[in-house]
């Protein structure tokens, strides 16, 4: 009795999905070719360049330099302000954790912008 009653069950969920499946699939065909007309004259548009990508190769890597040096500056001040506390027993926690979240912050903002700007190359 089980057997035929599941059997049952199975046959008239896959009517049921067949049912609405074969519409929507059809209804998908359809909208294929308006899609591509629909888009088509956005891709036909001409490209304009925006400011971050018009400027040359020799001023991002002057933009990286800067940022580099002055990350390079703040792993040191980092550095010293931490072997402060750990060396002389001086109370500079705060200092050292700020300066630590400059360093962390620049560094992401350094790699990403590296990644942007040469990573396809």
């Amino acid at each position: 009795m089980i057997s035929r009653f599941s059997t049952l069950l199975v046959l008239m969920a896959s009517l049921i999905v067949a049912s609405v499946s074969l519409p929507v699939m059809a209804a998908g065909e359809q909208t294929g070719n308006d899609s591509h007309s629909v888009l088509a004259p956005f891709i036909e548009q001409e490209q304009e360049l925006g400011d971050a990508v018009a400027i040359s190769d020799e001023e991002k890597h002057v933009i990286l330099f800067y940022m580099g040096m002055f990350l390079l500056f703040l792993i040191i001040t980092t550095a010293v302000i931490g072997l402060q506390m750990a060396m002389f027993g001086k109370q500079l926690f705060v200092q050292h954790m700020i300066s630590a979240g400059f360093t962390v912050f620049l560094s992401l903002a350094h790699a990403v912008t590296a990644i942007v700007w040469f990573f396809p190359f």
